[in-house]
């Protein structure tokens, strides 16, 4: 038997994060996300269409059905998936679970209406994988309001992800690597 170092609460969490991405529908980015409180996973969430409608791979999402339609970090307002995020903190309510400083652990870095509705939900912390940031440089001040206010802060964890390729594929579409900010498609 191997003896393996026992992973610290972050890379923990993370990797069950990474675990729980794995359910993600989406054809553009993957998200997994839990929400942690006193360090015990109250809830999970994946990205994807809403529960009783068909999958974005069963052309659930025009958005995601049609990429070159819809430039990377445009026409949100006509996708009908919901962030993993979300789903996280919406399944705990839809149960009772109270998420008031909880930490949030998701595998991108939460777009502005996540980043909202976890600081109005009162999550205090937020843990995240990859990078995500805002396509439009004007919006970067609006957007470091939001993080600054979390009371925990908000922290990239390092870890092994060998599924990165799958899970940020709409990096890749059209000509070579997208920037950061555009790899959150849903």
């Amino acid at each position: 038997m191997t003896n393996q170092p026992r992973p610290d609460m972050d890379h923990y969490m993370m990797g069950i994060a990474i675990a729980v991405r794995s359910r993600a529908n989406c054809l553009g980015s993957k998200v997994g996300a839990l929400i942690a409180v006193d360090r015990r996973i109250v809830s999970t969430g994946y990205n994807g269409t809403p529960s009783g409608m068909r999958n974005c791979d069963q052309g659930g999402c025009d958005r995601c059905a049609d990429p070159r339609r819809f430039p990377p970090g445009t026409a949100y307002d006509v996708c009908i998936c919901v962030h993993a995020e979300q789903n996280a903190l919406l399944a705990a309510a839809r149960f009772g679970i109270p998420v008031a400083g909880a930490t949030i652990y998701t595998t991108l870095r939460p777009c502005f209406g996540c980043f909202k509705e976890l600081l109005q939900a009162q999550v205090e912390a937020v843990r995240y994988l990859h990078e995500w940031a805002p396509r439009d440089p004007s919006l970067r001040n609006e957007y470091e309001r939001l993080v600054s206010a979390f009371v925990s802060g908000v922290q990239q964890v390092t870890v092994e992800d060998p599924d990165r390729a799958w899970a940020m594929a709409s990096a890749r579409v059209g000509t070579g690597q997208a920037p950061p900010g555009e790899v959150r498609t849903s």
